[in-house]
């Protein structure tokens, strides 16, 4: 098992699981042709992929799904909530899997475990992948940490963390107030801080990666997204990675 991001931030989210033959996008908020060029990088072309998974109905994270998925005929899985916000773009042509209920299901060799957030969106969801051995967790949008996200992104051997903004920082920038109010709610993003305090609660023994992801370029650091989850897992900086918005990770394996 292996993963990969594309890139994550604001001007665009996407993320490669591959297990064996089977290869999942998690969402895609990049054009065909930009990310095209991003899996190239990986050494993937977009034929090569088995399925598109979506968190939410934001354009980071979907702004390109609907022109991938009819060019290469790919199915998509998404929650009811997140079609009704953007049936236009999802009709008539695509192959659509409706998540009922947050209920598990498989694609090829990947088990998908989708989990609640909270979140301004419809119906978001965050997911933990596996392959019946190891288990990637990814919650790259959510305004604030509930026992349920905790209890499923339990003992997991990777993970990728929202670190969207250092509370200083996003306070004392230019953005309006009303943003910064959205930002740091409840159905806002994560800070640095409140992505540490997720790795203090959930059992970390069998982590081998953990991936810093959805950093903001105006309100963050990659250095302070580091520092800060570093400090709850009792590790170096350097041990954890940050998710670029322009040049996503190298692949991630998990042995």
């Amino acid at each position: 098992m292996r993963f990969a991001s594309l890139g994550s931030g604001s001007q665009g989210n996407a993320l490669v699981v591959e297990v064996r033959n089977t290869r999942l996008l998690l969402d895609c908020g990049f054009s065909l042709a930009e990310v095209t060029r991003r899996l190239a990088r990986l050494g993937l072309d977009p034929a090569e992929l088995s399925a598109v998974v979506l968190t939410h109905e934001h354009d980071d994270h979907l702004g390109g799904v609907a022109r991938l998925a009819r060019r290469y005929r790919l199915p998509v899985w998404l929650t009811s909530g997140t079609f009704r916000g953007l049936e236009a773009m999802f009709q008539p042509d695509l192959a659509l899997h409706f998540i009922v209920g947050y209920q598990p299901f498989a694609v090829g060799d990947i088990l998908v475990e989708p989990f609640p957030v909270p979140h301004d969106a419809r119906e978001p969801a965050q997911y933990v992948f596996g392959d019946g051995a190891q288990r990637l967790g990814v919650l790259t949008d959510a305004g604030h940490i509930t026992v349920h996200m905790s209890g499923c992104l339990n003992r997991c051997d990777a993970l990728v963390l929202e670190c969207n903004h250092d509370a200083q920082l996003l306070q004392a920038g230019d953005y309006p107030e009303p943003l910064k109010r959205r930002i740091a709610g409840r159905f806002g993003h994560l800070d640095n801080e409140s992505a540490a305090a997720l790795l203090r609660r959930v059992d970390c023994r069998r982590l081998q990666h953990v991936v810093a992801a959805h950093l903001s370029q105006s309100n963050n650091r990659p250095e302070l997204a580091r520092t800060a989850l570093a400090a709850a897992l009792e590790c170096a900086p350097g041990w954890v990675a940050v998710a670029d918005q322009e040049l996503g990770t190298g692949w991630h394996h998990l042995a």
